[in-house]
């Protein structure tokens, strides 16, 4: 059942244990900080902060911070549920029949996509409820956190911000931070790379004003479509509306012409002037090092309207892992990997570890058939969305558990030779990596960690040892009598036990007395 608004979402984390409200005063600066960071990196609960200096406002915080919160989030007992509901639609057309009966025997199983684009609500928007124009605006009075001590100031972290393409008409929502430069005025920075970035180049190229809202709350499902890695032209509320198996409901704005979530808590609306830009940053960002920022639009506040009682949700970014880290990376890593499996069926899983501040690092296990697969998969996942940012992409085999990368990198630097299996390429990169040649491009580096075919590496190939598991019925049993050695909670199985085989027989160097040996085998994709 879809959650309907953060209100409802809070109340259910509370049901299920996991959220703590904190009754003494704490501070937006550093402090709120602090204790969010604390929390996140143990495994600590949500939190609702009820007294903030300077604030009528209570803050919510870590809301999206585990998997388990993440599936409440969304509605389900886990994400991969919803990853499954992707994979099933992604099949239809290979099942569809010829025909208008057979086109409307499959309307049960296309069920899930209809209804799901977002509507007007009728009559008076819950975000509305109260109205701020002109000299009543006054940011200063929200809780806006100071994240860091060299921050520039305090920062909304966590707003969906709405904008629509002058030329085309077509909506996109983005979490960008923004930077507070007075009581009506806030530094907008989106990426070059992002939706936003580009309705505003377009309306900067035809002199236009862009109008902007930025949603605070609303579905928890939403918030997450903001942030997700979706195509161009894919509009985030129709995603959110799959998700929650039901449409997003929004309102016009009271002083743009856009179309605003009617359940979130507080709405920023205002415009954009072609050339009205200022210094924004620095910002301590997800890379885990202040961002210097530079020159960004600047948000004029038109108007802010809100809840009664409203409860402003935010975040904190920084050195992962944070809350970021499940919110946008490892939800979106499970949902898209069906689209991704869609278009590279030989990708059996991925994984962006936390360390990789989401762009640095890749894993990728590939079901691997024939020589250089691993270099095809590596370029077509720097070729797609936002993976093109990825810094090193490591391949290897389908066996390899890529969520313990511990485990990854054994695998990978145990079957890489580096003067021969390492690829060095340029391509776009991060705004925010401060490593790379210039801005937003630089290096990539691909390690092939794969086991080794005759072509790639010659007779060696036959040596090519295969990897050590456990009898599985040894596990078994050691798992039932754990209880009897007296060493207490069983840890579970490590990453030696053997996997599921994909095709028979561990994945790795051909069979010498394949086909494929001999001269490679097509197919793969």
């Amino acid at each position: 059942m879809a959650v309907a608004d953060l209100r409802e979402f809070i109340a259910l984390l509370e049901r299920e244990g996991e959220l703590r409200r904190v009754t003494v005063e704490v501070d937006p600066r550093l402090e709120i900080t602090e204790i969010a960071d604390r929390c996140a990196k143990s495994g600590g609960p949500a939190l609702l902060f009820e007294r903030v200096r300077g604030s009528a406002l209570p803050v919510a915080i870590n809301l999206f911070a585990s998997d388990r919160r993440m599936a409440l989030a969304l509605g389900v007992r886990d994400v991969e549920e919803v990853a499954g509901r992707l994979r099933a639609l992604l099949q239809l057309p290979k099942r569809r029949p010829k025909g208008l009966w057979g086109a409307l025997g499959l309307l049960p199983e296309l069920r899930p996509l209809l209804g799901v684009a977002p509507r007007r609500m009728a009559g008076r928007a819950p975000v509305q409820e109260v109205l701020w124009r002109g000299e009543e605006v006054d940011l200063r009075r929200l809780p806006l956190l100071t994240c860091w001590p060299r921050d520039a100031g305090p920062f909304v972290t966590l707003a969906q911000v709405i904008t629509r393409d002058p030329e085309t008409g077509e909506r996109n929502v983005g979490i960008y931070r923004l930077q507070l430069h007075g009581p009506r005025a806030l530094g907008l920075h989106w990426e070059r790379h992002k939706g936003g970035a580009a309705h505003f180049q377009r309306a900067r190229g035809g002199g236009c004003t862009l109008p902007v809202a930025a949603a605070i709350g609303g579905d928890p499902a939403s918030v997450y479509a903001a942030g997700a890695p979706l195509p161009d032209g894919f509009d985030e509320y129709a995603f959110a509306g799959f998700l929650r198996g039901e449409p997003v409901e929004l309102t016009p704005g009271v002083s743009v012409d856009l179309d605003v979530p009617a359940r979130a808590e507080i709405v920023i609306e205002g415009t954009v002037e072609p050339d009205d830009l200022a210094a924004e940053g620095p910002f301590g960002d997800h890379t885990g090092f202040y961002d210097p920022g530079g020159p960004y639009p600047v948000l004029r506040v038109t108007a802010v309207t809100m809840r009664r009682h409203p409860v402003y949700l935010t975040t904190v970014v920084g050195r992962p892992p944070m809350e970021e880290h499940w919110l946008l990376g490892r939800t979106s890593e499970r949902l898209f990997l069906p689209l991704l499996q869609a278009v590279f069926p030989e990708v059996v899983d991925v994984h962006a570890p936390p360390e990789g501040a989401a762009s640095n690092l890749v894993f990728v296990a590939l079901r691997k058939r024939y020589p250089g697969h691993a270099y095809k998969v590596a370029y077509g996942l720097l070729s797609m969305g936002l993976l093109a940012l990825s810094k090193v992409v490591v391949v290897v085999d389908e066996w390899v558990q890529v969520h313990e990368p511990a485990s990854a990198w054994w695998a990978a630097l145990a079957s890489c030779d580096p003067a021969r299996d390492v690829l060095l390429a340029k391509g776009p990169g991060s705004v925010l990596d401060h490593a790379i040649s210039s801005f937003s491009f630089g290096g990539k580096m691909v390690i092939d960690g794969t086991a080794k075919w005759p072509e790639e590496v010659g007779p060696r190939a036959a040596l090519w040892p295969e990897p050590i598991f456990m009898d599985p019925d040894v596990v078994e049993g050691v798992s039932r009598r754990w209880s009897e050695y007296g060493l207490g909670p069983d840890p579970g199985p490590t990453a030696s036990r053997r996997p599921e085989p994909a095709h028979g027989r561990w994945s790795g160097a051909p069979d010498p007395g394949s086909q494929a040996a001999g001269g490679g085998e097509g197919g793969g994709s």
